[in-house]
């Protein structure tokens, strides 16, 4: 019902905001304001305020805010209507009259409810007749007291065709009424109508305002299909917004902020008979935006329960896709899983409620679910399979329609991301060898660069370029640095970025300079030679910054592969072939080459490197006269 804003302003009028308030939340005057602890967070020190002159109420602590209507909706569950007439009645003011038109839909409807509540009357009766013994039996057998059939007021759907239709037709309803509230069936072909619930346990499904609106039943015949059946959609039952058990759980999550979602009317009646008072069912169908607004009323994480098996998985990883468009601030899921092929039902009556419980406390939270099911989808064994995996959850990414849970969502995945490729480093960067490596005997210090440079760059490139890391992540996270202060370094510039996607270089340096690198940081800054080379400066191009950055990455990872097949040659200059040394010495310049581009901060470093490239050169050209030498003695 569309209440008139006259109306509404005048309940407003009449029930100051502190006065609704303060049965809730106690509060202290602050001057023209009151203030108190948030109802909404734990606190020690008050952010919640009230303003009767503003008519609001304002929660600093989680940034809720609202009037006397929306704080009842809050605190209580309630609808927007419930709200209304509760104020209204506080007030001393009646709820206005409907229009005629309305009038006429509120009888229809009443008289709708009235057919399902003397069809739910009729069932529990027969539940306790000769006719349903083997239903009665079988809701035994699953368990269920003699309490928890009453409050649920489980009943048995004779299996005569008319024995529903017959009963109430002589109450006085008309076919009409109980065809329009899926009562009956009527064929196509022109034959009489007759029940749809035949031979079956009947669970009766509730509206908020506890009126029967629809039904599932459970076949009792093996053979039947399907097992369980629900009402066809009417005037009063949207399958798509009803949550079953919504009206009985609704107090109790509130209170708790806790509330546990299961597939099936049986998991909620099992568990709810086992003390989880607070748990409801979708109706077996996938989560729909409407349901989820009306869970996220009674808690902020639902935590949602499935079966320990394939098709608990299937199912969790639809609802997964369901979820994503519609998170908010504060307002996600958890998922509970059972154990393998185990349901709620079996789990309580098996190995008693603290089982359960206990599979409610391992609950994860919705990223760790998203992250597993793309995570296994398939191997990240290659580069063109882990570069699915990052597009995969860059288009999960896009699915979320709130920008700020997007955001935080991309900054966690991109920190999983870079722990995930330090866990399964790629296959390093390496020139195949012509030969097998035969060991070195060569002792003392080797007079080949080493990579500390490349590794100095790098960090440098990051802290002048943090978008980099968008780009690189994989890279980055398969770096081995020796040198730990400078791997220490690298991963907190890393670890700063991941923590705020948006962060600028001026940021990012005051951020470090605050840490425990900042002496090392300062140096690097005001003092490297790195600062000569251009693209690592920060106003180079992007462009420019991408390509000079890839091949810095390259030669990292390559420098240490070469000079392990040179060492391991070395000794055996005078075995190779033309061809092999040919090979042999220009991988000494490619060393060579990598070493002076990106040399070490040490200029004994850079002479070694200049005397490395005189050294092959001159070998080179021994090696060629020594073998012109010889052929003559190899032809005679």
């Amino acid at each position: 019902m569309k209440f008139p804003d006259s109306f509404l302003d005048e309940i407003r009028a009449r029930l100051p905001v502190s006065q609704v308030v303060s049965r809730r939340v106690p509060l202290k005057r602050a001057g023209r304001e009151w203030k108190g602890l948030s109802p909404f967070n734990k606190e020690k020190t008050p952010s919640f305020t009230v303003n009767d002159q503003k008519g609001f109420y304002h929660d600093f602590s989680s940034g809720k805010h609202g009037d006397i209507f929306t704080f009842l909706m809050e605190m209580e569950g309630l609808s927007f209507p419930e709200a209304v007439e509760r104020l209204a009645g506080e007030a001393g003011l009646p709820l206005p009259k409907p229009d005629p038109q309305f009038e006429r839909a509120a009888k229809e409807r009443l008289g709708l409810l009235d057919a399902l509540e003397a069809a739910a009357k009729l069932f529990e009766e027969q539940l306790r007749t000769e006719h349903g013994r083997e239903a009665l039996s079988y809701a035994e057998h699953r368990g269920l007291s003699a309490e928890t059939l009453k409050e649920f007021r489980i009943g048995y759907a004779p299996i005569a065709k008319d024995a529903l239709k017959g009963a109430l037709l002589k109450k006085g309803f008309t076919e009409t009424q109980l065809l329009e509230a899926g009562l009956l069936i009527k064929p196509d072909d022109g034959r009489t109508s007759y029940d749809r619930f035949r031979n079956r346990l009947t669970i009766p499904i509730l509206d908020l305002k506890s009126c029967v609106v629809a039904f599932g039943a459970r076949a009792l015949d093996p053979n039947a299909e399907p097992k369980y059946l629900n009402s066809p959609e009417t005037k009063l039952f949207d399958k798509g917004a009803t949550v079953f058990n919504l009206a009985r759980a609704r107090q109790a999550a509130f209170d708790k902020g806790e509330l546990i979602v299961v597939e099936g009317y049986m998991d909620v009646i099992a568990l709810h008979q086992a003390g989880f008072v607070n748990v409801v069912a979708t109706l077996g169908t996938a989560f729909t935006e409407r349901q989820m607004e009306r869970l996220w009323q009674l808690a902020p994480e639902p935590v949602v329960c499935f079966d320990g098996d394939k098709a608990g998985e299937a199912a969790a990883a639809r609802a997964i896709d369901r979820m994503l468009p519609a998170l908010r601030e504060g307002q996600s899921f958890r998922f509970a899983f059972l154990p393998q092929g185990s349901d709620p039902d079996d789990l309580v009556r098996s190995a008693g409620s603290r089982a359960f419980a206990e599979v409610l406390a391992a609950a994860r939270p919705l990223i760790d679910v998203v992250w597993q099911r793309e995570r296994s989808a398939q191997a990240i064994d290659t580069p063109e399979r882990r570069a699915a995996f990052e597009a995969r959850m860059e288009h999960l990414l896009t699915e979320i329609g709130n920008a700020r849970v997007r955001d935080h969502y991309r900054r966690e995945i991109k920190k999983r991301l870079f722990a995930l490729w330090r866990e399964k480093p790629a296959h390093g960067i390496a020139v195949p060898p012509n030969r097998a490596a035969k060991p070195s005997t060569r002792s003392g210090p080797t007079p080949l660069p080493s990579a500390y440079g490349c590794a100095t760059a790098i960090t440098l490139a990051l802290i002048n370029h943090p978008w980099l890391l968008d780009h690189h992540a994989e890279e980055v996270a398969h770096l081995e640095i020796r040198d730990k202060p400078l791997a220490a370094l690298l991963a907190t510039v890393a670890t700063t970025i991941h923590g705020d996607h948006d962060i600028t270089r001026e940021r990012l340096i005051e951020q470090l300079l605050q840490g425990n690198h900042a002496k090392q940081l300062d140096r690097l800054l005001r003092e490297s030679p790195y600062k000569r080379i251009a693209f690592l400066q920060p106003e180079t191009p992007r462009p420019e910054v991408e390509t000079q950055f890839q091949d810095l990455i390259y030669r990292f990872r390559a420098l240490p592969n070469l000079s392990k097949e040179l060492l391991d040659g070395a000794d055996h200059l005078a075995e190779l072939s033309d061809a092999e040394f040919e090979r042999f010495a220009a991988l000494q310049q490619q060393v060579a080459s990598v070493g002076l581009k990106h040399a070490t901060d040490d200029a004994g470093d850079r002479e070694a490197a200049k005397r490395f490239q005189e050294t092959v050169a001159r070998l080179k050209q021994e090696h060629i006269s020594t073998q012109r030498g010889r052929r003559p003695d190899r032809r005679g």
